[in-house]
Protein backbone atom coordinates (compact mmCIF):
# COMPACT_ATOMS: atom_id res chain seq x y z
CA UNK A 1 0.00 0.00 0.00
CA UNK A 2 3.05 2.32 -0.24
CA UNK A 3 1.19 3.81 -3.30
CA UNK A 4 -1.66 4.94 -1.48
CA UNK A 5 -2.02 8.46 -0.43
CA UNK A 6 -3.52 8.27 3.03
CA UNK A 7 -2.54 11.92 3.50
CA UNK A 8 -5.50 13.33 0.91
CA UNK A 9 -7.64 11.66 3.31
CA UNK A 10 -6.72 13.74 6.08
CA UNK A 11 -9.05 17.21 6.36
CA UNK A 12 -7.31 20.39 7.64
CA UNK A 13 -9.86 22.31 10.24
CA UNK A 14 -8.42 25.61 11.21
CA UNK A 15 -8.98 27.29 13.87
CA UNK A 16 -10.32 24.04 15.58
CA UNK A 17 -10.55 23.83 18.85
CA UNK A 18 -8.98 27.03 19.09
CA UNK A 19 -7.81 30.17 17.04
CA UNK A 20 -4.74 29.51 15.36
CA UNK A 21 -4.71 25.32 15.79
CA UNK A 22 -5.20 23.46 12.44
CA UNK A 23 -7.17 20.58 12.95
CA UNK A 24 -6.17 17.19 11.16
CA UNK A 25 -9.71 15.44 10.85
CA UNK A 26 -9.07 11.50 10.21
CA UNK A 27 -12.27 10.86 9.98
CA UNK A 28 -13.02 11.28 6.31
CA UNK A 29 -10.48 8.24 6.09
CA UNK A 30 -12.71 5.74 8.08
CA UNK A 31 -15.72 7.19 6.20
CA UNK A 32 -14.52 5.77 2.86
CA UNK A 33 -14.32 2.01 2.63
CA UNK A 34 -11.16 1.99 0.45
CA UNK A 35 -9.16 4.07 2.53
CA UNK A 36 -10.01 2.32 5.39
CA UNK A 37 -9.23 -1.11 4.24
CA UNK A 38 -5.90 0.19 2.71
CA UNK A 39 -5.37 1.62 6.87
CA UNK A 40 -5.77 -1.56 8.25
CA UNK A 41 -4.06 -3.59 5.85
CA UNK A 42 -0.63 -1.26 5.77
CA UNK A 43 -1.03 -1.16 9.49
CA UNK A 44 -1.60 -5.32 9.71
CA UNK A 45 0.93 -5.66 7.12
CA UNK A 46 3.74 -3.98 8.92
CA UNK A 47 3.25 -5.94 12.10
CA UNK A 48 2.18 -9.65 10.32
CA UNK A 49 5.29 -11.72 10.82
CA UNK A 50 6.29 -10.23 14.23
CA UNK A 51 4.23 -13.02 16.28
CA UNK A 52 1.78 -10.85 17.90
CA UNK A 53 -1.06 -12.19 20.29
CA UNK A 54 -3.12 -9.03 21.24
CA UNK A 55 -3.42 -6.06 20.05
CA UNK A 56 -4.49 -2.93 22.88
CA UNK A 57 -6.48 0.45 21.52
CA UNK A 58 -6.73 3.19 23.94
CA UNK A 59 -10.18 4.60 23.95
CA UNK A 60 -12.28 5.36 21.93
CA UNK A 61 -10.59 6.01 18.53
CA UNK A 62 -7.98 3.58 19.22
CA UNK A 63 -10.97 1.03 19.35
CA UNK A 64 -11.56 1.94 15.77
CA UNK A 65 -7.99 1.23 14.11
CA UNK A 66 -7.23 -1.49 17.12
CA UNK A 67 -10.21 -3.80 16.31
CA UNK A 68 -9.58 -4.38 12.81
CA UNK A 69 -5.93 -4.61 12.85
CA UNK A 70 -6.54 -7.12 15.43
CA UNK A 71 -8.57 -9.10 13.25
CA UNK A 72 -6.50 -9.22 10.81
CA UNK A 73 -3.62 -10.42 12.65
CA UNK A 74 -5.94 -13.14 13.89
CA UNK A 75 -5.15 -11.88 17.23
CA UNK A 76 -7.23 -10.89 20.39
CA UNK A 77 -8.28 -7.18 21.28
CA UNK A 78 -7.83 -5.73 24.79
CA UNK A 79 -9.59 -2.27 25.27
CA UNK A 80 -7.87 0.02 27.42
CA UNK A 81 -10.14 2.60 29.08
CA UNK A 82 -11.02 5.52 31.11
CA UNK A 83 -11.55 4.52 34.71
CA UNK A 84 -14.80 2.82 36.10
CA UNK A 85 -15.38 1.26 32.30
CA UNK A 86 -14.52 -1.93 32.67
CA UNK A 87 -16.54 -4.54 34.51
CA UNK A 88 -13.53 -6.61 36.54
CA UNK A 89 -10.62 -6.17 38.11
CA UNK A 90 -8.37 -3.85 36.32
CA UNK A 91 -5.24 -2.55 36.40
CA UNK A 92 -4.29 1.26 35.88
CA UNK A 93 -1.62 4.32 35.10
CA UNK A 94 -2.07 7.64 35.39
CA UNK A 95 -0.10 9.83 32.88
CA UNK A 96 0.65 13.63 31.95
CA UNK A 97 -0.80 14.87 28.95
CA UNK A 98 0.12 18.78 27.12
CA UNK A 99 -3.14 20.02 29.29
CA UNK A 100 -3.36 18.19 32.14
CA UNK A 101 -3.58 14.42 33.00
CA UNK A 102 -5.68 10.86 32.52
CA UNK A 103 -5.75 7.46 33.41
CA UNK A 104 -6.36 4.69 31.57
CA UNK A 105 -7.26 0.64 32.76
CA UNK A 106 -6.98 -2.43 31.31
CA UNK A 107 -8.83 -5.61 33.03
CA UNK A 108 -5.89 -7.44 35.33
CA UNK A 109 -6.05 -10.63 33.94
CA UNK A 110 -5.94 -9.06 29.72
CA UNK A 111 -2.27 -10.26 29.26
CA UNK A 112 -0.13 -12.78 29.90
CA UNK A 113 3.81 -13.25 30.08
CA UNK A 114 3.76 -14.87 26.20
CA UNK A 115 1.64 -12.47 24.91
CA UNK A 116 3.21 -10.21 22.17
CA UNK A 117 1.34 -7.05 21.99
CA UNK A 118 1.51 -4.07 20.03
CA UNK A 119 -0.74 -0.81 20.88
CA UNK A 120 -2.31 0.86 18.03
CA UNK A 121 -4.03 4.18 18.29
CA UNK A 122 -5.93 6.78 15.49
CA UNK A 123 -3.06 9.07 16.05
CA UNK A 124 0.26 9.94 18.04
CA UNK A 125 0.34 13.52 19.18
CA UNK A 126 3.03 13.81 21.78
CA UNK A 127 2.97 10.03 22.37
CA UNK A 128 1.94 10.03 26.07
CA UNK A 129 -0.98 8.05 25.85
CA UNK A 130 0.31 4.90 23.96
CA UNK A 131 3.29 5.08 25.92
CA UNK A 132 1.79 4.92 29.39
CA UNK A 133 -0.45 1.70 27.26
CA UNK A 134 2.54 0.37 26.87
CA UNK A 135 3.61 0.75 30.11
CA UNK A 136 0.60 -1.31 31.00
CA UNK A 137 1.88 -4.03 29.05
CA UNK A 138 5.22 -4.20 30.11
CA UNK A 139 4.11 -3.63 33.81
CA UNK A 140 1.64 -7.08 33.24
CA UNK A 141 5.20 -8.89 31.84
CA UNK A 142 3.79 -9.40 28.10
CA UNK A 143 6.51 -7.75 25.63
CA UNK A 144 5.61 -4.85 24.00
CA UNK A 145 6.60 -5.08 20.28
CA UNK A 146 5.83 -1.74 19.22
CA UNK A 147 3.40 0.77 18.09
CA UNK A 148 1.42 1.58 15.09
CA UNK A 149 -1.34 4.72 13.97
CA UNK A 150 -2.71 6.63 11.15
CA UNK A 151 -1.36 9.41 11.68
CA UNK A 152 1.56 11.12 13.85
CA UNK A 153 1.82 14.61 14.24
CA UNK A 154 5.85 14.25 13.97
CA UNK A 155 6.41 18.41 14.81
CA UNK A 156 5.42 17.59 18.38
CA UNK A 157 8.04 15.02 18.53
CA UNK A 158 6.41 11.81 20.16
CA UNK A 159 9.16 9.06 19.50
CA UNK A 160 11.70 11.42 21.53
CA UNK A 161 9.09 10.52 24.87
CA UNK A 162 8.67 6.72 23.45
CA UNK A 163 11.89 6.28 23.37
CA UNK A 164 12.37 6.98 27.06
CA UNK A 165 9.91 4.10 27.53
CA UNK A 166 12.67 1.79 25.41
CA UNK A 167 13.60 0.85 22.08
CA UNK A 168 10.50 -0.45 20.07
CA UNK A 169 9.11 0.06 16.71
CA UNK A 170 6.65 2.92 15.53
CA UNK A 171 4.78 3.24 12.32
CA UNK A 172 2.22 5.85 11.38
CA UNK A 173 1.26 6.03 7.72
CA UNK A 174 0.78 10.00 7.36
CA UNK A 175 3.52 12.50 9.46
CA UNK A 176 2.61 15.58 10.14
CA UNK A 177 5.55 18.06 9.96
Amino acid sequence: MADFDFSSYIADIPDYPEPGVVFKDITPLFADAKAMRAAIDAIADHFRDQGVTKVIGPEARGFMVGVPVALELGAGFIPARKPGKLPRKTISISYDLEYGSDTLEIHADALTPEDRVIVIDDLIATGGTIAATGSLVERMGATLVGYGCVMELSFLEPRKKLVEHGDHDVFSLVQVS
